[in-house]
């Protein structure tokens, strides 16, 4: 990899978000019904966020996150975020494999931009308490801003310039990360997805373009969001076919679209789900061209508490170890345990008996 303060991504990692502890889900509800302030709710999320990263930590993972504790979902949080974008409530929530989210959205109403955001004081937070550990934070890609988002053809006639002005935002946000002391910042896409299967090109169809035309934008997207990056920063990205309740929303390997993602993306690092068949095989790997590229291979789920044969993982390691060097592969789980904070159907201790597989695999692997 290119020099940096960090070795980041990690031979053991993980994708960044954690269970929500019960009693932030009780404290939520009671800002919910006016019982505690703002001020009190924050309180508390300060306190199971520092239990959160002592507990990451203690388990011996490099890199700690603040478990996206503060937020309700992965990505509307922090696009609702941007100037000229709301949250609305929607007709319908997200279809996934047999559930449904709660029905809310995005919505673009004005011109898009990056000010003072939120999360800027929430990274700070958790720099504050990382000590000699690095901390991660994750934020969703720029493409799933115009994927998930309505854009509102008033404010936007021309998607060209829609785009000019979310990757400017993109960039002042990276900066403004950068400020406040962050040096591993990792963007979280759903939105490739729709490369992968028949079901996701019907919906690039229904958006107005082809596979081919789209895979050029969320191409164009992400390298120019991060183009001016500084040298001691790592930005990596994390592909997901979606993670609600232990469920999916999208199946298919990467081959459609392995060779922009490996070959053209100039991200340092890669986290992939690779946890079961429907993420298909590591042929696609033979389009990773650059030597300083990160491929951290998802083969720990994190939808399930059943812990893998780690004999298999290692075998699956060594299978992806032909097409990109052992040395350019880490191992975390496919995804975070808790996208949105209804999270995923296992318990916390599960949660953490994941985690601690990852390390220990990950330590036998890379000795």
């Amino acid at each position: 990899m290119t020099k940096t303060l960090t070795k980041a991504p990690f031979k053991a990692d993980h994708v960044g978000s954690f269970l929500r502890p019960e009693r932030l889900k009780q404290a939520r509800l009671q800002k919910e019904n006016g019982e505690i302030t703002a001020e009190q709710l924050r309180a508390i999320e300060d306190e199971e966020i520092i239990r959160l990263v002592e507990k990451q930590k203690e388990v011996g993972l490099s890199a700690v996150t603040d478990g996206e504790l503060r937020r309700a979902w992965w990505h509307f949080d922090f696009l609702a975020g941007l100037e000229g974008v709301e949250l609305f409530e929607a007709e319908s929530g997200i279809q996934f494999n047999g559930v449904q989210t709660r029905a809310h959205g995005i919505k673009v109403t004005g011109k898009v931009d990056f000010g003072q955001h939120p999360f800027i004081e929430d990274y700070k937070f958790l720099d504050s308490i990382k000590g000699d550990h690095v901390a991660k934070f994750t934020i969703p890609s720029p493409n799933m801003l115009f994927f998930r988002g309505v854009i509102e053809e008033s404010v936007y006639p021309d998607k060209e310039v829609f785009f000019d002005d979310l990757i400017k935002a993109y960039q002042k946000a990276i900066q403004a990360f950068y400020d406040a002391g962050c040096r591993y910042l990792q963007l979280d896409d759903t939105s490739w997805a729709v490369f992968f299967s028949e079901k996701g090109h019907q919906q690039i169809a229904d958006k107005g373009y082809t596979p081919e035309e789209l895979i050029k934008i969320f191409t164009r997207a992400i390298n120019e969001s991060i183009a001016n990056k500084p040298e001691d920063m790592v930005i990596t990205m994390h592909i997901c076919r979606g993670n609600f309740k232990s469920t999916y929303t999208a199946s298919g390997g990467y081959d459609n679209a392995s060779q922009y993602i490996f070959g053209e993306l100039k991200l340092d690092g890669l986290f992939l789900e690779f946890d079961d068949e429907r993420s298909g095989g590591f042929a696609p790997l033979q389009h990773v061209n650059r030597k300083d590229l990160q491929i951290v291979l998802g083969l720990i789920t994190s939808k399930f508490g059943d812990l893998e044969d780690p004999e298999q993982i290692k075998a699956r390691i060594a299978e992806a170890a032909k097409y990109v060097d052992l040395d350019q592969l880490c191992l975390s789980p496919q995804c975070g345990f808790s996208s949105t904070e209804e999270g995923n159907l296992l318990t916390e201790e599960q949660q953490w008996d994941k985690v601690k597989h990852v390390i220990s695999i990950a330590n036998e692997v890379w000795k």
